[in-house]
């Protein structure tokens, strides 16, 4: 809600939670309506997990909702509308001007036919340049300009903006002259051709590339998807059976079926060789021929070429080997394009190129795109390293700080990034281009600073202060500032040194996300090698001078001297409000008070380009109480709650802080109690004034009168209106007795008096900061150490004290969830790993990091390889004490003398003393894993994503207690673990929480409209792989399957799969959860056999991630188990269910509605199968869970006793055949028993409801 004056929201204070729902594991229940003019209203209840994990969806009770907290600055919202519906009919007719402005022009490249293109009027000539590049008939093509009519089109202006553009007009491709960074763009994309079904980008974590597997189960299984065809008698040649490590029970897991082999994937080599010559760079006579760059190949034919790029393109010249002759061979072939050129001089190129193309389009463009950041895979397949003249020449600029495609240039970030912010956003067009130049920049400057981290912990960086420790130094690359995360000059010390600068980064960083609007620094955090690396924007002028001497706002010596501005108050006041920081007071170093709207941490900078710098956004979340550095809190103020968890507890450092959606909870629970306690004193008011005497003299006064004062009440009082609407009845105001000899102006004072009387009363109980609205704000300064507060506003420190504290013992008994063992030990081993990895040289990393996975995961004794260091001779000596030099040579690293045993006790004490939670003694993963469930193939998946490591892809011997589990050559590699500010477009989240208004109120079709209109947003800022685009899909994807589109459903959902799969990984949870319903989609499509694979291949990510032991297994289960019985799978669809009903007890109980629907399931199937004994067993249990939990009225429970009667003739029937058979007398002729068949549309329902969608026809 866009309203944060309490008074103007509408409030339902009888709200109260569904009993079936609780039950159920449901939620909101949405009546839908208008949804396609169709005859079946439709309920849905969403399961809980469908919007989980997702920042721009929250679950909106639009009852009880408190003052919005919004994440942007007010300078980012549109002009506000008297009518609600206005504000979006502006937003939603300026977005379908957007989706209509599509048409179709004709390409015409030189040399060939022209062909059609569909495209948008939104798409700059630039991008269209880009689309062309990728384009089946010009992809060879990198160095052209586009024409229409003779003129040549400006790169940065929109189609739709030329004049004389329509549909059907003809665009030609032009080819232009090279320049040097041209020759190099364009032997890159070449490069990047010959290689694109090459997956060795994704697994090495360049280029942006990232994998996608779905294609691999959804192709090839289309032709026997038909509900015919599974019944159809050639059936049994269609084998179900999944392999032996998805079934139920199995202890295997193994990685090979992570990444499969995919036939797509297998490489087309085209060329053996193309690097750069050794005759580069040209003399000067050759540079006045127009020569830029020298190339060498080698076909595969053998054939040696010498190449030439000129400005006019590439030819053959004479040169050799040893013998440099530029000119031209003969016969001379000049080509614009290398391609081109490589086409006539090799028809093996030729050949093996269009085969490569034809695969290539072939591919889903989601499969193709370069993700927006780089996303790393922990396990991978060690491939055979190649010549890559590309490579080597980036990695040479790079090393340079250089922009690898024009050498000797860099880019100015922080003006870019400042410019980018400061550009106009009156209009949606101005804001999608603001929003769209913003997150293009941030994602070029995360790449930047990614790599200059890298370079950094390389040591490719020459530091600023070499004469330093290596811990303080900082260094400058690319015009970027790099520093790491150790505490420099005991600047931390006050609160908590080494500990609190690591944490530093990422507070900043998350306070950087939500102060928008401001002019912070461009900030990523990298950790690579057990370093943590913060890159930063270079504020101008700061260098120059002490940052002492440039704070003009907050404090750089925890108070003791204090700064404010009037221009950075009105600046961080306007974010203040919505982020729920209080404006306060503190004293200076003068004991003079300084007002505030941040936390005193938080640094104000003027820079030489005169923009106002925010630096240090440490608190801009409050603190946590429960853990502060040191403990000074009185035991008579910490909550009972608190108290009986043991806090508060000593920690490493004092920024521990409240995450945003805690803090959210904590409002929306003190706003639903203001709300309660207004109403009932509102309530008891009205009460107390009809018992008086005389209270029915109200009826002397006119009616009109009456009603004037009813009229004046409610517009004062909208919120005491909302809740006499919602409950049905009247509260006090405005009904108040009239007394003959009083006037309606006394009677009015009396009734606004008491009504304040009560607002300030519940305001004063809720902690509110005004006593005349609900406004909850904190003082982030209030466990500052150093920080000192004027004597007037004592009372105000230690009632924002107080409320703090009730927030923490709210968070510990309503919000914090079960506490995971393999989290805790995760996370303690990261913090032993970071210092682990610190003290080895960069020779023995592969050495290290594998002695570290033995003593965490093996089970055997973890000794370093005697062998492991490759520089040392393998000669077997026949000294002994040379072998003996060599042993002392790897036990004199510290690294090496780390045991199994001294790593679990560390693990034990850092969980003790970081998480506060008590591991059992243990001294190996095996005592770990019998103790509570744990599975290694789990943690070493958790340890290598939380730490960079990656492994080799192979089946590890986890269980063998003769030889170490990871040798030397298991470490593949150590990739950069990155955070980074994440921006978005506004006008699109607005949207997406308007559609879910409307889904809550039942309107599908509204709010189908309004995440369409989000998803053409989102991708013009975004582009189309990013994960608010992701999200869109995911919904539009759920809605349609609700209004019974399921070709839509399976169109949405296949493009939010392949985007998890790039964004997230191959096996994230979100990529397990949209695998399942994605598989729910084929099933209603009528593809069960894609349906059962993807369920297959969900299955085998959710073993491999949590291990069997979870509910999320019970519902794959119970899925499977439906799918194989559609398919006439019996025993296969038995094994699965089975195995559902154990993990539904365990987690939801026996007595539980999902419990109960377990056993109709079952029942289900053993009728099928003609054994009703046991049907009627599973739905007699069945029954007696919903007749205890629902009672016998409710529609499962009747549903449950008639399919009870129908087994019970069944098997009256069966038993009466039977008996006919072994009595061998002659009768009456007994119809044979009749075993149902599983019906698809039956099955769909039961699908359905497992995953919590309720479908019911109109009556």
């Amino acid at each position: 809600m866009e309203n944060s004056d309490p008074d103007e929201c509408r409030v339902d204070v009888t709200r109260q939670s569904n009993q079936d729902d609780e039950q159920t594991g449901q939620t909101t229940v949405v009546s839908g309506r208008d949804v396609n003019d169709k005859d079946f209203d439709v309920i849905h209840s969403l399961s809980e997990d469908w919007f989980q994990g997702h920042t721009l969806i929250l679950s909106v009770v639009l009852s009880t909702v408190p003052p919005s907290q919004t994440e942007e600055s007010p300078e980012d919202k549109p002009p506000e509308q008297s009518d609600g519906d206005k504000g979006n009919d502006l937003s939603i007719s300026d977005i379908v001007d957007l989706q209509e402005t599509g048409f179709t022009v004709r390409i015409q490249p030189p040399g060939t036919e022209s062909f059609e293109l569909q495209v948008s009027g939104q798409l700059l000539v630039a991008e269209l340049h880009q689309v062309l590049m990728e384009h089946e008939v010009t992809c060879h093509r990198t160095c052209f300009s586009l024409q229409l009519g003779g003129t040549a089109l400006d790169s940065l202006t929109e189609l739709r903006s030329i004049q004389g553009i329509q549909d059907g007009a003809l665009i030609k491709v032009v080819e232009d002259s090279y320049s040097v960074r041209d020759a190099r763009l364009h032997l890159r994309h070449v490069r990047d051709l010959l290689r694109s079904l090459d997956p060795a980008d994704a697994f090495n974590g360049v280029n942006c590339s990232s994998l996608s597997y779905l294609t691999f189960y959804t192709r090839g299984n289309k032709d026997s998807d038909s509900a015919g065809n599974r019944r159809a008698p050639e059936k049994e040649s269609v084998d179900f059976r999944p392999p032996e490590y998805i079934l139920p029970g199995c202890k295997d897991r193994l990685l090979t079926p992570l990444q499969p082999v995919r036939d797509d994937w297998k490489p087309l080599q085209c060329l053996r060789v193309l690097t750069m010559s050794s005759w580069n760079p040209p003399p000067g006579n050759r540079k006045m021929h127009g020569d830029l760059m020298y190339l060498n190949a080698l076909t595969m034919e053998d054939k040696e070429l010498n190449i030439t790029s000129s400005t006019r393109g590439f030819y053959l010249n004479q040169s050799t080997a040893f013998n440099f002759n530029p000119k031209p061979a003969v016969p001379t072939i000049l080509c614009h394009s290398l391609v081109e050129l490589l086409n006539q001089v090799s028809p093996a190129f030729r050949k093996t190129f269009s085969a490569l193309q034809k695969k290539r389009v072939q591919q889903h463009p989601y499969e193709r795109i370069a993700t927006p950041f780089q996303v790393f895979t922990w396990i991978a397949h060690q491939g055979d390293h190649s010549l890559d003249c590309v490579r080597a020449e980036e990695t040479h600029t790079s090393r340079m700080g250089q922009d690898e495609h024009t050498a000797g240039q860099s880019r100015d970030w922080n003006e870019e990034l400042q410019g980018c912010r400061e550009l106009p956003r009156i209009s949606l067009q101005e804001r999608l281009h603001r929003e769209r130049s913003v997150f293009k920049t941030n994602s070029d400057f995360v790449e930047a600073a990614t790599r200059g981290a890298v370079a950094v912990i390389d040591g490719n960086v020459m530091p600023l202060n070499p004469g330093e420790a290596p811990h303080m130094q900082m260094f400058i690359w690319n015009n970027l500032f790099f520093s790491l995360g150790f505490d420099i000059s005991d600047h931390y010390g006050p609160i908590g040194g080494n500990s609190a600068a690591h944490a530093a980064a990422t507070c900043d960083l998350r306070g950087a996300q939500v102060e928008i609007g401001l002019h912070t620094l461009g900030t990523a955090v990298v950790d690579y090698r057990g370093i943590r690396v913060i890159a930063q924007t270079i504020v101008p002028g700061l260098l120059e001078k002490n940052q002492e001497e440039s704070v003009v706002y907050g404090s750089n010596d925890y108070g003791k001297t204090v700064f404010t501005h009037p221009r950075f108050l009105e600046l961080l006041d306007k974010t203040s409000k919505p982020l729920r920081i209080q404006r306060h007071h503190v004293l200076d170093h003068s004991d003079s008070p300084v007002e505030l709207c941040s936390g005193i941490e938080t640094k104000g900078i003027l820079g030489n380009d005169g923009r106002p710098y925010i630096l240090d956004l440490l608190r801009t979340f409050p603190p946590d109480l429960n853990f502060q550095n040191p403990v000074t809190e009185e035991r008579r103020e910490v909550p009972e709650v608190c108290q009986s968890f043991g806090y508060p507890r000593q920690h490493r450092h004092s920024l521990a802080s409240l995450r945003p959606e805690l803090i959210e909870a904590f409002v929306q629970h003190r706003y639903e109690l203001y709300v309660k306690m207004v109403s009932q004193e509102l309530v008891q008011l009205e009460e107390e004034q009809r018992e008086e005497p005389g209270a029915g003299g109200a009826a002397d006064v006119p009616d009109m009168e009456i009603g004037s004062l009813h009229k004046d009440t409610r517009l004062r009082n909208k919120q005491c209106e909302g809740t006499r609407k919602k409950k049905g009845r009247r509260t006090a105001v405005g009904i108040l007795s009239f007394h003959p000899t009083h006037s309606a102006t006394y009677i009015f004072t009396f009734v606004e008096s008491q009504r304040r009387d009560v607002t300030v009363k519940a305001c004063e109980a809720v902690g509110s900061v005004s006593d005349s609205c609900f406004d909850i704000c904190f003082n982030p300064d209030v466990c500052s150490p150093g920080v000192r507060f004027p004597s007037e506003c004592v009372a105000e420190v230690q009632r924002q004290r107080l409320l703090l504290w009730d927030a923490a013992a709210f968070l510990l008994s309503s919000q914090i969830p079960r506490l995971s063992v393999s989290e805790i030990i995760i996370r303690s081993a990261k913090h032993i790993f970071r210092t682990f990895l610190q003290d080895v040289e960069p020779a023995a990393f592969s050495a290290a990091v594998s002695h570290f996975l033995n003593c965490l995961l093996s089970s055997s004794s973890c000794c370093p390889d005697s062998g492991s260091d490759e520089l040392l001779s393998r000669r077997r000596s026949r000294r002994r004490r040379s072998h003996g030099s060599r042993v002392a040579l790897l036990t004199d690293s510290v690294w090496a003398r780390l045991t199994r045993s001294e790593l679990w006790g560390r693990i034990r004490a850092e969980a003790g003393d970081y998480y506060h939670y008590a591991v059992d003694r243990c001294v190996c993963v095996y005592d770990v894993i019998e103790k509570h469930g744990l599975q290694r193939i789990s943690l070493l998946r958790e340890i290598a994503i939380k730490t960079g490591i990656q492994v080799q892809m192979r089946e590890y011997a986890f269980e063998s207690r003769h030889r170490p589990v990871f040798g030397e050559e298991d470490v593949v590699n150590m990739f950069p673990v990155v955070r980074h500010l994440k921006p978005t477009a506004t006008d699109a989240t607005r949207l997406v929480m308007q559609a879910q208004v409307a889904i809550q109120q039942g309107l599908l079709k509204d709010g189908y409209e309004l995440i369409s209109q989000a998803l053409t947003l989102f991708s013009s800022v975004c582009g189309v792989l990013h994960e608010d685009v992701c999200m869109c899909l995911r919904l539009l994807g759920r809605i349609s399957y609700i209004m019974g589109e399921y070709a839509d459903a399976l169109s949405h959902q296949e493009k939010a799969v392949m985007s998890s799969e790039r964004l997230q990984g191959i096996d994230h949870p979100q990529t397990i959860q949209d695998y399942t319903h994605l598989a729910l989609y084929c099933f209603a499509s009528g593809r069960p056999s894609t349906s059962l694979q993807l369920l297959y291949r969900a299955r085998y990510l959710t073993l491999l991630v949590i291990g069997e032991d979870h509910p999320q297994v019970a519902q794959l289960d119970s899925m499977l188990g439906l799918v194989l019985h559609g398919l006439m799978e019996y025993e296969l669809s038995l094994k699965f269910l089975q195995n559902a009903l154990t993990l539904t007890s365990k987690y939801h109980s026996a007595t539980s509605l999902k419990h109960a629907h377990s056993h109709h399931l079952l029942a289900a199937v053993y009728e099928s199968k003609g054994e009703f004994r046991l049907a009627l067993q599973h739905e007699k249990e069945a029954y007696s869970i919903y007749k205890s939990q629902v009672g016998e009225d409710h529609d499962s429970t009747r549903e449950s006793s008639e399919y009870l009667k129908s087994l019970t003739q069944q098997a009256v029937i069966l038993q009466k055949a039977i008996n006919h058979i072994y009595s061998n007398t002659p009768s009456a002729c007994i119809p044979p028993p009749k075993f149902p068949t599983p019906s698809l549309p039956t099955i769909l329902q039961q699908l359905n409801l497992t995953c919590g969608i309720i479908l019911i026809p109109l009556r």
